[in-house]
């Protein structure tokens, strides 16, 4: 699952992830996310942009985890030093920033799906 507020990164994200063999699901914000993740048990990893209206990742990612276990990868254009160790308190299970390197990305995806 994909949560973005940004539909042109959902886009991005979805492409890339389906030319890979992966099925998407997308959230445009954390709630939608958390709601469709309370209702379906098929959600294999997340994939959640940081800063976003409402709630953002930081506060979603410990809400996720406290009732799934499935692993959660911070998605984030914030790059500077500690913001990686910063996602990864909040309960990230990695952390990848914007723009994302598909190599980079499908290393994590594959590491934490197996």
């Amino acid at each position: 699952m994909i949560i973005d507020d940004d539909r042109r990164n959902i886009f991005a994200l979805t492409a890339t992830l389906k030319a890979h063999g992966y099925e998407c699901l997308s959230a445009d914000d954390a709630v939608q996310g958390i709601a469709y993740l309370n209702k379906q048990n098929d959600v294999g990893i997340v994939l959640i942009d940081m800063m976003m209206p409402e709630m953002d990742g930081y506060e979603a990612i410990p809400k996720i985890k406290s009732q799934h276990n499935i692993p959660v990868i911070a998605v984030t254009a914030q790059a500077m030093a500690g913001d990686r160790e910063k996602c990864l308190n909040a309960g990230a299970t990695d952390y990848i920033s914007k723009p994302v390197d598909v190599d980079k990305l499908m290393h994590i995806l594959n590491l934490h799906m197996a």
